[in-house]
């Protein structure tokens, strides 16, 4: 199993801000940083507007340690920014967590975890469409489809998020899509070891952004926990 997740823990944004974990328990640390639990908090030093801000760290609940009534956090846990991109994490101590969900019968050893929770390879994620143009004035194109592609031999699932710079700041989890937005297909269901999402923006909603720069973040993650992220960016004249 991987590392448990302490306070010590390199965490940043997809920004290059740096994250600083605050623990709700001081009972165990490792190597002088608190081991972190379930819903800790953390905030981030995010050089981007909108701000990452913080997290709120979550358990994918395949380990077993419980602090004070709440799950242990891996290093592998899928967790993300208050934005919804995911976090970069990454420890130094060798202190892994061995324990597992399934029953285990008095004085018989763990059994072999499974391949997918041994994979240590993050998703691939590419975007058809890096780099894309919408005119406010002509109003065209008429719509933008931008698609990304993300395998994974044992897949779980995707997150679909925007950020918008300023003047036009903010961001919203397009994971089910939203009026004038359309996924294809839409809800973060990933079960297909390769699998094409198409987020396909009308004319309206493309001149309801704003003049600037607008992020359209793809997000894969597997079984183990792995992520790995691409965007497409829109500029609107």
């Amino acid at each position: 199993m991987p590392q448990l997740m302490t306070t010590n823990a390199l965490v940043f944004c997809p920004h290059g801000g740096k994250g600083t974990s605050i623990p709700s328990s001081l009972k165990w640390s490792i190597q002088g940083g608190f081991v972190l639990r379930e819903n800790d908090t953390g905030v981030l030093a995010c050089p981007s507007v909108p701000s990452c801000a913080g997290y709120v760290l979550k358990s994918m609940h395949l380990n077993t340690t419980v602090i004070d009534g709440a799950a242990a956090v891996l290093v592998t846990d899928f967790n993300q920014t208050t934005t919804g991109l995911p976090l970069l994490i990454a420890e130094t101590h060798t202190t892994l967590d061995n324990s597992t969900p399934a029953p285990v019968p008095a004085g018989a050893d763990a059994p072999p975890l499974s391949p997918e929770l041994l994979d240590t390879t993050p998703p691939v994620v590419v975007p058809v469409m890096p780099i894309a143009t919408f005119n406010s004035i002509t109003m065209l194109p008429v719509t933008l489809p931008l698609a990304f592609t993300v395998s994974s031999p044992f897949p779980l699932k995707w997150v679909a998020t925007r950020l918008s710079e300023p003047p036009n700041a903010g961001h919203a989890d397009l994971t089910n899509g939203a009026p004038g937005a359309v996924l294809a297909p839409a809800g973060g269901v990933w079960t297909a070891p390769a699998l094409t999402v198409t987020l396909t923006l009308s004319a309206a909603y493309m001149a309801g952004l704003g003049i600037g720069i607008h992020h359209f973040y793809f997000t894969g993650v597997n079984q183990r926990g792995l992520s790995a992220s691409a965007e497409s960016v829109l500029t609107v004249t």
